[in-house]
């Protein structure tokens, strides 16, 4: 692997939320952070028999933000801004927590009754320190209004940040690369060292980088300043690719909290204990802090 563009590759671990199974590749023992992607979730895919639904209760983040896409299925985003958002494929859900935020994320209705899939991805953004403490905000971005970079048959559409000279109409704190890419059979693309730190997450089919191959699901981190290839043989492949500038100073991590300070991440323990972070409509739920002292760890 030493003679090949990446640097290492994330086999991600089993966790559990809204009563099914999820897959994290970050943070890892291998690699806390790419650029600043601090936290990497695949959901699904699976199959949601009728009645079933993902349902994660309210609940809190600060010193982040949260990025939702799917490739399967549809999510009901709700928050303590009195946001109330439906997610399909394609679309981009970008919350703020900056200095708090409370929401939940629940199988809307209509799709809990006829049951069906459900397969996307969610992610976690620090804010540079500058910006820990910014007033929360939600947006939402519909697929459509997202750039499209077409190369022969490859077809990439750019989530957030720059790539091929086109930029998403999604907001960031700091430079960010964010793209949902697919690869027909037979084909290849190099990925241009045009961000600092990056790395690729195979959602689908098979995928070579630089001659090694990664299965679904996995993370390959990509070493810095090198021209990485991509490339399929008989089958196509839908990836990820994401990154960024580094962070500016190390995070600590707690819970749903992220903060360059650990001190701030106790107090938002206390503030969502003492209900002090808002409430979200029509909700009558809330996940219930950790038990025992909280014990950040420190990233990178």
């Amino acid at each position: 692997m030493n003679d090949t563009g990446m640097e290492t590759l994330i086999i991600p671990r089993a966790s559990d939320i809204g009563g099914f199974r999820v897959q994290r590749a970050l943070p890892s023992a291998r690699r806390r952070m790419v650029g600043p992607f601090v936290f990497f979730d695949q959901m699904g895919p699976e199959i949601l028999a009728p009645g079933r639904g993902l349902d994660v209760a309210p609940h809190p983040h600060i010193g982040l933000a949260t990025v939702t896409y799917l490739f399967e299925g549809e999510i009901l985003h709700r928050d303590s801004l009195g946001s109330v958002q439906r997610i399909s494929p394609g679309d981009v859900n970008w919350m703020t927590a900056g200095s708090g935020i409370v929401h939940s994320e629940r199988t809307p209705p209509d799709l809990r009754a006829s049951g069906g899939p459900i397969f996307g991805v969610q992610t976690w953004v620090a804010l540079p320190e500058r910006f820990e403490e910014t007033a929360p905000a939600f947006n939402h971005h519909a697929g459509n209004e997202l750039p499209v970079i077409e190369d022969g048959n490859i077809r990439m559409r750019l989530i957030v940040g720059e790539l091929h000279g086109k930029r998403s109409p999604v907001a960031t704190f700091s430079e960010t690369l964010y793209a949902d890419i697919e690869l027909p059979a037979n084909s290849r693309l190099a990925l241009e060292p045009s961000h600092e730190e990056r790395a690729v997450y195979l959602a689908t089919g098979s995928v070579r980088i630089d001659g090694e191959v990664i299965e679904p699901g996995n993370v390959a981190v990509l070493k810095a300043g090198m021209q990485v290839i991509a490339e399929t043989s008989d089958s196509p492949a839908r990836l990820l690719y994401f990154g960024g500038e580094p962070m500016d100073s190390y995070r600590f991590i707690w819970w749903n909290f992220v903060s360059s300070s650990r001190d701030r991440i106790e107090q938002a323990r206390e503030d969502w204990k003492n209900n002090r972070m808002g409430i979200v409509p029509e909700e009558s739920e809330r996940i219930p802090l950790p038990e025992g002292k909280p014990k950040p760890v420190k990233y990178p």
